[in-house]
């Protein structure tokens, strides 16, 4: 989803979810960030994304603070997650162990 700014094309966080299957085994744009400036929590989906050259930029919904920066060159995928103070990534129920087991 393309959404306006005034800084050029800014699209939800459903972008990120090819270019980080790359680096993830799990969904993540299912997974909830926390903004290390306002305390935010956000799913990923729901951040604000800009790119998609020279990288991505997701940007906190609340406060507009950097969380995550993806870049991919030839080689290797670059993720930095500086600005999150947290992700947190459900895990599928099927995969979940049982603990009724004893």
């Amino acid at each position: 989803m393309v959404m306006q700014s005034g800084g050029g094309a800014e699209y939800d966080g459903n972008l990120l979810s090819g270019p980080l299957a790359d680096v993830f085994a799990v969904e993540v744009t299912t997974a909830v960030a926390r903004c290390g400036g306002c305390g935010l929590s956000s799913v990923v989906a729901e951040l604000a994304v800009y790119g998609p050259d020279p990288g991505l930029v997701a940007r906190c919904p609340g406060c507009a603070d950097v969380l995550l920066r993806l870049v991919r060159t030839p080689d290797s995928v670059w993720l930095d997650l500086s600005g999150t103070s947290t992700l947190r990534v459900p895990i599928p129920e099927s995969e979940r162990p049982d603990l009724a087991q004893t």
